[in-house]
């Protein structure tokens, strides 16, 4: 299997420089005192689209040729994603077939129509999203471009973990959150090559905790019926994604709802910054103490803000 190395993070970074922010590193002393520990907060909640998202779909739509764009750029994804695809191929002015679940938050089904997407609904399956796809496909002759499974959106997502070490010395930990593993996979593509002594360690719902489970039995592990409030981490790993995280990941840990959204409220309350369940839930790993990060310092990635305002969880 071809995978991403260093510097095809290197390249992407490069690539997407003109096009995405270099997203803030925000610090908290109250939280600091909380948590004892010297927390680093990289705020994707803060990048186009609201989430660390767009740097993957940057990367993959403009390493597509003009040929291979012709025809536009397709995908299926409960959110952040949809919303990523949908803005980068605006921006190079073709189409974007989105298949979204029913269930999706309004908030993120708006603002994928708001850039101007096509939207396709199905049922909240992920048999019915990769059928509805199919169909797509055919009809259409878009680019498929997965949400997490593929080696141009992983190297793309590794620049967020890139910025922080550049930003950021000395680091014991990196926090991710881990859903289909985009994003903890391209962090530890770039932690392992930038630091020999930080480990990375991801957060995950105890209720889809598919990706812990998958390590410890070596194997993929489907995310079955997930029952989180952590809308964004769903989905399973992905062949690629989990042999990256296979082989590099220190620990992943999981953490219960009521304590992600104690820690969404305490980042909301404490930063006055706007953070999605699944952003806080690398907090939660901190506030939970399952593993002693006292006087440690930790850099956390803050993977998106895209909350649905009439519904929040307190």
């Amino acid at each position: 299997m071809n995978l991403p190395q260093f510097s095809d993070v290197l390249e992407a970074s490069e690539r997407i420089k003109e096009y995405i922010h270099r997203t803030p590193v925000l610090t908290s002393r109250a939280i600091n005192e909380i948590a004892g520990a010297e927390l680093f907060f990289k705020c994707e909640n803060m990048q186009k689209v609201g989430a660390f998202k767009f740097r993957g779909a940057t990367n993959a739509v403009l390493s597509l040729t003009a040929e291979e764009l012709s025809k536009g750029v397709c995908t299926h994804s409960s959110g952040n994603h949809a919303q990523a695809l949908a803005l980068a191929a605006r921006m190079k002015e073709v189409p974007a077939y989105i298949v979204m679940p029913s269930n999706s938050p309004q908030v993120k089904k708006d603002a994928v129509a708001g850039y101007g997407a096509n939207i396709l609904y199905c049922e909240p399956t992920l048999a019915a999203r990769e059928s509805t796809l199919a169909d797509v496909v055919a009809k259409t002759g878009s680019i498929f471009i997965h949400p997490y499974n593929n080696f141009k959106v992983i190297a793309g997502q590794a620049t967020s973990a890139l910025e922080l070490m550049d930003e950021v010395k000395d680091l014991d930990y990196v926090i991710t959150p881990v859903g289909g593993g985009g994003l903890l996979s391209g962090t530890l593509l770039s932690v392992g090559a930038l630091s020999q002594h930080t480990k990375v360690i991801a957060g995950e719902p105890e209720g889809a905790d598919d990706a812990y489970r998958s390590i410890l039995k070596g194997e993929i592990v489907p995310s079955d019926n997930p029952r989180t409030i952590c809308d964004g981490l769903l989905t399973s790993l992905g062949e690629m994604t989990f042999a990256i995280i296979s082989k590099n990941i220190y620990k992943i840990i999981t953490v219960d709802d009521a304590t992600t959204i104690n820690a969404m409220r305490l980042i909301w309350e404490r930063m006055k910054i706007i953070v999605e369940p699944s952003s806080a839930v690398t907090l939660a790993i901190v506030l939970s103490e399952k593993i002693d990060l006292k006087g440690k310092r930790i850099g956390l990635i803050l993977s998106g803000g895209n909350v649905d305002l009439a519904k929040l969880p307190w």
